[in-house]
């Protein structure tokens, strides 16, 4: 399939990437206009100027989408413009829409970049156009400051990667360091599907800093310490391969009396503190507000305030031990019979018959349960056919889904709920009804527990072990 025609262009760049020399060479093409940076929220354009092919920056504040129509339709050719990771979000996510709209990602080593931002900002020279005008400064370098600049560096990144994806466009990507290759911008210039240039592309910029590093900055040996100790290839980061999940809102329960929003997690003595709502409301637990759209939801979350909003995290293994006994295992609360015949018939797991088998005690249900905690690290990894379902998701997962609903101010542990509730319910002035006793089953966690089992929960959960510090499982929790 052939694709459209491009109509306009973006540079998305970042400072002291070079993108003035590249808008500069663009330029040099006939059927190119490059705008500068438009969304800029200080000007449109180029520093100081407040209007743009007669459309304000206030008015460009109102209708980002109009501005962008005003310089495709003042253009004879291809529009262009720089948008960088603080410019106006709006006219980002326009541009990534519009498949019309082409895309070059420019970026620079961030060593260089961010030492030439820390020398423009000490001497206020963004460009330069002659020698002779050159300010000069040194840069200090921060540690703490780099490291929040890369990170800043990798979510705008990320945002451009996610766009193009989402979408289905490719974009063209240069290097600083290809900015002087003249092949190289005739292969944008055709990716644009622009006309030949007009000569040799004027350069009125010069290179500001054309110094080593080690000439630039004061503390140089630091630098270099401090670069050696990064970890570039994301070592140990932590891979995802768990499905991103939708947040699930109909689950959520809003006590009718207090102004209380819990975020069951499954697993996570959820029904326990349904009993504690219910017995707050003096009510019957089926008598709960459930059911929630988005749209009530969040009408309940304007018109009900002060709120709290709270969920419960439960130990990794102790929540894997509740799934499996309540979803896995024969006679369960709520059996999934399509996935426990898959996990005897594909993942080795020995199951009673039914459960009140006399066979199954408790080395079998401790066999048995390292087989689904086995079975877990391979679902949560991506690497099985079996959904993964919300009773074992991870409770980051599950949590990260439910914060692009509403952010639950309060995360409660299991093993502290009885202080953690009353403190909750004497915030809104109400008396703490007493926390209903957790339902034991046959063979419980405690009469299996080991290392091994330990072990096995960590490298299931090993994001959930980390993001919130839990330690080996103990009896009486």
């Amino acid at each position: 399939m052939e694709r459209a025609a491009f109509t306009s262009f973006v540079i998305l760049a970042d400072m002291r990437t070079g993108s003035n020399a590249l808008e500069e060479k663009l330029n040099g093409f006939d059927r190119v206009m490059s705008y500068g940076e438009v969304f800029n929220p200080h000007f449109i354009g180029g520093a100081g100027k407040t209007e743009l092919l007669g459309i304000s920056l206030e008015a460009r504040e109102k209708d980002p989408a109009a501005m962008l129509s005003r310089m495709r339709k003042a253009t004879d050719g291809l529009a262009g413009f720089r948008l960088f990771s603080d410019h106006d979000p709006r006219a980002f996510q326009l541009c990534m829409e519009d498949t019309t709209c082409a895309k070059i990602v420019l970026t620079r080593n961030p060593a260089d970049s961010y030492v030439s931002l820390k020398i423009a900002r000490a001497t206020g020279q963004w460009w330069l156009g002659d020698l002779k005008t050159a300010r000069s400064a040194k840069a200090q370098f921060d540690a703490a400051e780099f490291e929040a600049y890369i990170e800043g560096l990798k979510r705008w990144q990320s945002a451009i990667q996610r766009g193009l994806q989402t979408s289905g466009q490719t974009a063209f990507h240069i290097h600083y360091d290809d900015l002087a290759d003249r092949q190289i911008i005739e292969g944008i210039a055709g990716f644009l599907g622009a006309g030949a240039g007009r000569g040799k592309p004027p350069r009125r910029g010069k290179v500001q800093n054309p110094k080593p590093l080690s000439e630039k900055v004061t503390n140089f040996k630091e630098m270099e310490r401090s670069l050696a100790a990064r970890d570039p290839f994301e070592l140990d980061r932590l891979p995802i391969y768990e499905p991103v999940r939708g947040p699930n809102v109909p689950a959520f329960v809003t006590a009718s009396k207090a102004p209380l929003l819990f975020m069951p997690i499954k697993g996570a003595r959820d029904d326990q503190l349904r009993q504690w709502l219910a017995a707050l409301d003096d009510k019957a637990p089926d008598e709960l507000e459930t059911g929630h759209s988005q749209k009530t939801l969040r009408r309940w979350l304007r018109q009900t305030r002060p709120h709290t909003v709270f969920s419960v995290i439960a130990h990794p293994l102790e929540r894997a031990h509740t799934a499996f006994c309540r979803h896995i295992l024969p006679g369960g609360a709520e059996p999934y019979p399509a996935i426990r015949d898959a996990l005897v018939r594909n993942y080795k797991l020995e199951l009673p018959q039914s459960a009140d088998d006399a066979g199954y005690d408790a080395k079998a249900h401790r066999a048995a349960l390292g087989r689904f905690l086995a079975f877990l690290q391979g679902n949560l990894g991506g690497q099985t056919s079996v959904r993964v379902d919300g009773a074992w998701a991870s409770q980051t997962a599950i949590l990260q889904a439910m914060a692009q609903i509403a952010i639950p101010e309060r995360l409660l542990r299991a093993d502290r709920l009885a202080e953690d509730l009353s403190a909750i319910a004497k915030l809104h002035g109400a008396s703490a009804p007493d926390l209903a006793a957790v339902p034991e089953f046959r063979i419980g966690l405690k009469d299996i527990y080991d290392a091994e089992l330990e072990k096995l929960a960590q490298k299931a959960y090993r994001r959930d072990y980390i993001m919130f510090g839990f330690k080996t499982w103990t009896i009486g929790r």
